[in-house]
């Protein structure tokens, strides 16, 4: 089983998202935990590299709030075990789209769910949509 990662940072009861080059949706800031490393380690390592070196963030602020089992959106043979963070702090800088990121949204529910993984849209919106974190 694959370990993943993912990042929800908040914005004005929006949910940072970005849409990979190589995908057809959005996903969670995040990617998957490399040998040696811990899920926090691996959060911490995919949001600098994802969002670029101007976005600014506390890294103690980061808070596991939820993980499950899952198949991949990417291939349904493989299963993976995925840990969700919250940063309990701001996003300051700017975001930077990059070779591996198209580009970035603040997602709120009039958004729809078709632009969505299927991690998003059947776990991490429906959690942040209970905690009334986003509109």
């Amino acid at each position: 089983m694959l370990n993943v990662v993912g990042t929800m940072f908040f914005k004005d009861r929006k949910l940072l998202i970005d849409k990979p080059r190589k995908r057809e949706t959005y996903q969670m800031i995040g990617g998957r935990v490399e040998d040696g490393e811990t899920p926090l380690e691996a959060a911490i390592r995919e949001c600098h590299e994802e969002l670029g070196n101007e976005a600014i963030f506390d890294e103690s602020k980061f808070e596991l709030v939820m993980d499950f089992d899952e198949i991949a959106t990417s291939d349904p043979n493989l299963k993976i075990h995925f840990y969700v963070y919250k940063n309990n702090g701001e996003l300051e800088g700017a975001l930077n789209i990059s070779d591996e990121i198209e580009k970035f949204l603040w997602y709120d529910t009039s958004c729809g769910t078709e632009i969505l993984s299927n991690t998003l849209k059947n776990e991490v919106v429906p959690y942040c949509k209970k905690e009334d974190l986003i509109d």
